[in-house]
């Protein structure tokens, strides 16, 4: 008997070492947003995290790090975050913010999401099935979608001729679709564009008195980037006011009161980002993980906002949303 509770002493003191010893996995989280902007997202991720068995707290410990709207502070929040030797950084929302890790380490996991660019043409992977650094992740390709995002605001107001367009200078994508393919769609649509810069918050006021002056029949927000996405309720009201029809990348924009938005579930993505850092934690390395993209879009159409700037969604158009807010 001296012999068996000396065993069960053992396996209990074994186990409790055990527990005391157990990994904690730190997770540094990089954004170009402020934290109120990112929580949804960043929920997305945690919730995920404990379905797989990774709980805050106990085996989870997540450091986080917002640049919130500032591009010159990303660099160093990223090697704050390198230098805590967390286990994987999660780069979210756009190529600044990814460089910008990769800058500051070429040996800890980088997990991207929200990027809308082509990852390999902006030099952040050497391929999608084989990303070959350390980065890997999942990429929205929404810097593609800006002719779609036309056509279905001609399509659900059909009196649309000038459209005004929000953008941010900062963010490689959207440069691209701003200079080259949106004015392509544009013409084959008949829109005339009226971009607008919007380097900082201060220059919105500026734009939204501009926008006041110069009328536009529609409004399209690039909400992606360090300027454009914490102030995109900003945006979406001054699109109310205004009675201004818009269209978005995100449901969130249309859920705040947007008239309608086309591209990815961003929520989705980032719940997803979860299995990528899994993988990482359980001994995969990203240059074998292929980046994901893009297999589904969503229409996101806000019949309370088109009842309130007085405008009526034909029901072919609403017929093919995938959800409608009424």
């Amino acid at each position: 008997m001296a012999l068996v509770f000396g065993a069960m002493l053992l396996a209990l003191c074994a186990s409790a070492e055990a527990q005391q010893t157990k990994k904690v996995f730190r997770i540094g989280y990089l954004s170009a947003n402020n934290p109120a902007t990112e929580s949804a997202r960043a929920e997305a991720i945690r919730t995920a995290l404990r379905g797989l068995g990774y709980v805050q707290g106990q085996n989870t410990a997540f450091e986080y790090r917002h640049s919130e709207g500032k591009v010159d502070r990303l660099p160093e929040l990223a090697a704050e975050l390198a230098h805590l030797k967390v286990d994987v950084i999660v780069a979210a929302g756009g190529t600044n913010t990814v460089r910008a890790a990769m800058s500051a380490t070429k040996i800890t996991p980088i997990v991207m999401v929200g990027a809308g660019v082509d990852p390999v043409e902006a030099g952040l992977i050497e391929s999608i099935a084989r990303p070959g650094g350390n980065v890997t992740g999942i990429t929205t390709l929404d810097a593609r979608l800006g002719g779609k995002r036309l056509e279905l605001l001609k399509e659900a107001v059909g009196r649309v001729t000038r459209v005004a367009v929000l953008w941010d200078p900062h963010q490689p994508g959207t440069v691209r679709e701003i200079k080259e393919e949106l004015p392509v769609a544009a013409r084959e649509l008949k829109l005339t564009l009226q971009p607008w810069e919007v380097q900082d918050s201060a220059a919105l006021e500026k734009v939204f008195a501009a926008l006041n002056k110069q009328r536009s029949d529609g409004l399209y927000s690039f909400g992606a980037g360090t300027v454009m996405r914490p102030n995109e309720k900003r945006i979406v009201d001054f699109a109310l006011k205004s009675r201004l029809p818009s269209v978005y990348l995100s449901r969130e924009a249309v859920e705040a009161g947007g008239l309608m938005s086309y591209g990815r579930d961003f929520v989705d993505s980032y719940r997803h980002v979860a299995t990528y850092m899994d993988r990482i934690l359980k001994g995969a390395k990203p240059a074998d993980l292929p980046v994901e993209q893009p297999t589904k879009f969503e229409l996101v159409i806000n019949l309370k906002t088109a009842k309130e700037i007085g405008v009526i969604i034909p029901q072919k158009v609403l017929a093919r949303a995938d959800k409608v807010i009424r």
